[in-house]
């Protein structure tokens, strides 16, 4: 469904004409004025009409109803298509959730379509409405004000990821908590919300180095204002700092898996020494146990007064030898 549509001219929000195509003809009727259109999850009746009105091409259509995109641009002849992942992390139950953002750009106006709950557009459109410098930039503005605050939001979100994997670390390497079966669980599903937070920040760097003007990624970028690069170059920059922040938090997370799995090996490897420890404690008076239960009529020692007590100390004594052994080359 439609959220918001308004007209803006020369920086400043302006009460336009109801009907979609009377808008568009006043906003294209003059340089300084641009036609803002926010969609949240609309269906294909709903967006017939904006898709009609203002010439989008079928395969971004397509692309904005189904959603389940990577970040990306595309440039079709009469619009810009780009697509965002926004991204939320719930530090109580350690995850994180995406959403989906798609971006039209085109002569004179900007059509925004939003899945899921992630990072609404009303507090940027109202921010931006305080900024008339900002919305005198037309569509550039505002898709360099999406594209910025989407991406501070990548560094908050790296940030909480690094303070919540710094508390699985010191439960790692604590004398306790370092071996259960909770840390093990814990640290493969962080290690799989990293994969799905990367998912979002990675595949962003080509268009936004597009966006830039970066000579690798090809020509200039149509319905985008030349003057805008520098600020494009800004939000790489930090999308470059998330990136390098996702890398290292991948490679933490593997090395602190690997750590917890060592020291899982280690307690085993302990508790089997201390196991064979007591069973080598245990075998050597039930082996002395079991020759003087045979009942063989002939044995040593079988007719003596002090035969029992004797045998007693000398298991006592085997006992003591072992143990001392055992501790002392730290199997118990």
């Amino acid at each position: 469904m439609i959220i918001d549509c308004a007209v803006y001219r020369d920086g400043r929000r302006t009460e336009g004409p109801e009907d979609l195509s009377d808008a568009l003809a006043e906003a294209r009727a003059s340089s300084d004025t641009f036609l803002w259109i926010g969609l949240h999850e609309p269906t294909e009746t709903e967006f017939e009409l904006v898709t009609q009105e203002f010439g989008l091409h079928p395969l971004a259509v397509e692309d904005a109803l189904k959603a389940h995109q990577r970040p990306k641009l595309e440039v079709y002849d009469d619009s810009l298509f780009v697509v965002l992942k926004p991204v939320s992390y719930d530090s109580d139950s350690d995850t994180v959730s995406t959403g989906e953002l798609m971006i039209f750009l085109g002569d004179s106006f900007v059509v925004t379509v939003r899945h899921g709950e992630n990072m609404p557009l009303a507090s940027i459109r109202r921010h931006l409405e305080e900024q008339p410098e900002m919305l005198r930039h037309g569509p550039t503005g505002v898709l360099y004000s999406i594209a910025d605050s989407n991406v501070d939001r990548y560094l908050d979100v790296a940030t909480e990821l690094q303070t919540d994997l710094d508390e699985v670390e010191t439960e790692v390497f604590s004398p306790s908590g370092g071996v259960s079966r909770h840390t093990a669980s814990r640290i493969y599903m962080f290690k799989r919300q990293v994969q799905e937070f990367r998912r979002a920040t990675v595949p962003l760097g080509p268009p936004l180095s597009r966006l830039a003007g970066q000579a690798a990624y090809g020509a200039a970028v149509p319905f985008v204002q030349e003057k805008s690069r520098p600020f494009f170059r800004d939000v790489n920059d930090h999308l470059i700092r998330v990136n390098e922040s996702v890398e290292a938090l991948d490679r933490l997370v593997s090395d602190v898996l690997s750590a917890h799995l060592a020291q899982m090996s280690v307690r085993q490897n302990d508790d089997m020494r201390k196991i064979s420890a007591w069973a080598a404690m245990a075998a050597v008076p039930t082996m002395i146990a079991g020759i003087y239960g045979m009942n063989f009529e002939h044995m040593p020692e079988l007719h003596w007064v002090w035969s029992y007590p004797a045998v007693i100390l000398v298991m006592a004594a085997l006992e003591v030898v072992l143990y001392r052994t055992f501790k002392r080359r730290g199997w118990l």
